[in-house]
């Protein structure tokens, strides 16, 4: 039978879901129970869902979270996550709670400029065409404020536009670079149009030009889209305390803990393989806050990464250090988030994520980020240096265990006693269920 199908789209629901079902599940309906099952029962809300995106067939669900007792800059959040893996809320909670008796988390924006590119292709004469543009650019600008009129009104808008000659890197290649700024918009949308609008003059405005020549005439758009890599646009998120108000744990001394910790942030500093596990870690907490809110999770994420290589290695996100007895970590991210437009009005749970959080401002979501970020990274590197990750991460991970070998509500419970004081595994899980079940 052919995989290929022409009109896809224009299927419905149920006909796309029989046409899956006989493609790929051998005619299987009880595919179709699964997937009808993780419908919305109310009509008006799946309807919503479905118009999201294309070829929907059903919903896929995360685990919507809270994680409280984050004391960021004097005020008291609990924050919503999205995420799947287990561990992670336990972890950021633990840490906001350890951080509220000692001071709570510091977060400060220090930038929110975003940039767009024009990328083209000239051939001419690039001092010619630095002219050029030094003549249009008041035309540019203007031409672009039946766009930027709302945003300006906001108190965005374009901040500045450049010609960036990349010809050293791509013959023939250069750019018009601008920035912007779009306050509590993400602002995906408004960038791509300034952009366009852009192109649309510099390409009028060089057909006039009666400096360049027949051939420089023809100046060839390749894209006009924004960046997703945004160094100026970033927060800040730190913690201090006394080295000797570091540390609870019993086994290890507040000094020798501080210098442990310290030395695994410089290991991730130096070290891409520890410092791509390290920063998964961060985004553990940044993403779940990111998708709880209705954000752009993958540009956040290719964002973040490509700030980690900025000196051309791959490093740590986070830092640490001692001075005068004083522990301090922190974190700077590039951060480009919204809190209108988008899904902020749409999904139900993104407006209860956002309503939850006090409706903050672009900024303030940008610095309650951070701190997730921050606080999931103090967690994971303090069970790494005292009791090991697995220790807690597999406790998390037991109820998915259990679940996977369908452990009644009875089992789960003498299991869940059980390994109080046993080591986690796989392995260890089978043999514990097994030998209930034989004593049953």
């Amino acid at each position: 039978m052919s995989k290929s199908i022409s009109g896809f789209s224009k299927l419905s629901k149920i006909d796309k879901i029989d046409w899956i079902i006989s493609t790929y599940f051998s005619g299987n309906h009880a595919i179709k129970d699964t997937l009808k099952q993780y419908w919305n029962s109310n009509d008006k809300l799946q309807q919503l869902h479905d118009e999201f995106i294309e070829n929907t067939i059903s919903n896929y669900y995360l685990p919507f979270a809270v994680a409280p007792n984050f004391l960021i800059n004097g005020e008291i959040y609990t924050l919503p996550m999205a995420i799947e893996e287990s561990s992670v809320v336990a972890a950021a909670s633990r840490a906001a709670k350890f951080w509220m008796e000692r001071g709570g988390f510091k977060a400060e924006v220090i930038s929110t400029i975003k940039i767009g590119h024009v990328h083209f292709m000239f051939s001419g004469n690039s001092e010619k065409l630095q002219g050029f543009f030094d003549e249009i650019k008041t035309k540019i600008l203007s031409d672009v404020q039946p766009i930027t009129k709302n945003m300006e009104h906001r108190g965005g808008g374009v901040l500045d536009i450049q010609l960036k000659n990349k010809t050293e890197l791509l013959d023939n290649y250069y750019q018009l670079e601008a920035s912007f700024e779009t306050k509590d918009a993400m602002g995906a949308n408004f960038i791509n149009s300034c952009l366009e609008q852009f192109s649309s003059t510099l390409k009028t405005e060089a057909n006039e030009y009666s400096e360049f020549t027949p051939e420089e005439n023809q100046i060839e758009i390749v894209m006009c889209i924004l960046s997703n890599y945004v160094p100026e646009c970033l927060v800040k998120a730190e913690v201090s305390c006394n080295v000797e108000n570091l540390n609870e744990d019993e086994n290890i001394s507040a000094n020798d803990f501080a210098e442990k910790f310290i030395r695994a942030i410089q290991i991730a500093e130096v070290e891409p393989y520890r410092a791509v596990t390290h920063n998964k870690g961060i985004m553990n907490g940044i993403d779940a806050v990111v998708l709880a809110t209705g954000n752009d999770f993958r540009a956040v994420e290719a964002g973040v990464h490509a700030y980690a290589s900025r000196h051309g290695s791959y490093t740590s996100l986070t830092h640490a250090s001692v001075e005068n007895g004083v522990f301090k970590f922190w974190l700077e991210i590039p951060l480009a988030l919204g809190t209108v437009g988008g899904l902020t009005k749409l999904h139900p749970l993104v407006k209860f994520a956002l309503e939850l959080l006090g409706k903050p401002s672009a900024e303030e979501l940008m610095k309650i980020v951070a701190v997730a970020g921050l606080a999931q990274n103090f967690g994971a590197i303090r069970s790494l240096i005292t009791t090991g990750i697995q220790q807690g991460h597999m406790k998390m991970h037991l109820m998915n265990m259990l679940n996977q070998y369908e452990a009644t509500a009875n089992e789960k419970l003498k299991l869940i006693e059980h390994f109080k004081s046993e080591t986690v595994s796989h392995t260890a899980v089978i043999e514990a269920l097994n030998d209930l079940r034989v004593k049953s």
